[in-house]
């Protein structure tokens, strides 16, 4: 069994072709996603987050909207790029969407990706210190923020408050519990793999990795999880670890998915250079259900992984992607013993 997902980027563009023309077309259409796909009886909606884009980039307000919208499935990001995130108001903000949600939030956070314009987190007001390199301090923002969801006190209370304070030094409020291994970190190394299941984070892995050692894309990706899974099992943590992989599949069982899609049917791995080292991307799945389902069996990191999280073309519609998620539900998952 897998649950199984949607990842929308939630793309806006005033093109007449696009269905999704403004912010509020992106915000309302990912809450009305988010209900349908509930419906359809699929396990989680997660939404993308990028700076300076047309597309989702504030992810709190909508993750609070999607809880008090929807009553079972998981809402989570993938992911958040913690270069930009004050850590203390994140925790806040992230307390405040769980309790709205009645504990159903599920964090992917990590040091982000390509950014829109040069350096974006400066103009957030955040600067790596000296010595210190973004990266870096994405991961230190992450781990204060780890620290800060234990819900322990570390505030010196005023002796004259506003309102009355429990006892002891104060916490970020609201809190809360449980909210810690809820967190997933976007691996994009194998290495990095490793640093996640140190922490004590769920791995998180998507359709790009920024290394490759010449195997097919599933194949990295498996030995990522399982040096994940290596180095979970060495940190002597007491849960489980969850992981999750995101891939772009979309059964072809009608006239507009073949008009759609039909092209995507020989997609092959991709590598290219990225940020100054190479890159794997890995394929599209696009075909009838029965050749899908063959291709989809030989996947291993797929196989290797706990949820499934389905890339979404958002600006087709609502309609047209609960579609594509009914589809995958209906003519894949039971297949291939997901479901």
């Amino acid at each position: 069994m897998k649950k199984i997902g949607f990842l929308s980027f939630g793309h806006w563009t005033p093109s007449p072709h696009s269905q999704t023309r403004s912010a509020a077309d992106a915000h309302l259409q990912s809450i009305d996603l988010a209900v349908a796909a509930e419906d359809l009886g699929a396990d989680g909606a997660y939404f993308r987050v990028h700076h300076f884009a047309r597309q989702l980039a504030s992810p709190f307000p909508l993750l609070a909207a999607v809880g008090a919208r929807t009553n079972r499935i998981e809402i989570g990001t993938g992911v958040i790029d913690m270069r930009y995130e004050n850590p203390l108001y994140m925790a806040e903000d992230a307390g405040a969407a769980d309790v709205i949600s009645g504990g159903r939030l599920q964090l992917g956070i990590s040091r982000g990706s390509p950014e829109q314009v040069i350096d974006g987190f400066r103009y957030f007001g955040h600067v790596p210190a000296e010595g210190s390199d973004a990266a870096s301090m994405a991961r230190e923002h992450a781990q204060v923020f780890l620290e800060l969801l234990k819900g322990e006190g570390f505030a010196e209370p005023n002796p004259r408050p506003m309102f009355p304070n429990p006892p002891g030094l104060l916490r970020i409020e609201p809190h809360s519990p449980g909210l810690r291994d809820r967190i997933w970190w976007g691996a994009g190394t194998r290495a990095t793999a490793e640093w996640t299941a140190e922490l004590g984070m769920n791995l998180m892995s998507s359709t790009l990795l920024t290394e490759d050692t010449g195997v097919p894309f599933h194949q990295l990706q498996a030995e990522q999880i399982q040096r994940f899974r290596d180095a979970w099992k060495a940190a002597g943590h007491e849960r489980e670890p969850r992981v999750s992989v995101s891939r772009s599949i979309f059964p072809i069982v009608d006239e507009l998915d073949r008009q759609y899609f039909f092209r995507e049917s020989g997609s092959q791995d991709q590598v290219g250079q990225l940020e100054g080292g190479l890159a794997r991307f890995g394929k599209t799945y696009a075909d009838e259900p029965e050749r899908l389902v063959a291709a989809l069996a030989e996947d291993e990191a797929i196989a290797a992984a706990d949820t499934l999280l389905l890339t979404v073309p958002n600006q087709l519609g609502v309609d047209y992607n609960a579609h594509v998620i009914e589809s995958v539900l209906t003519h894949v998952a039971p297949e291939l013993g997901w479901r």
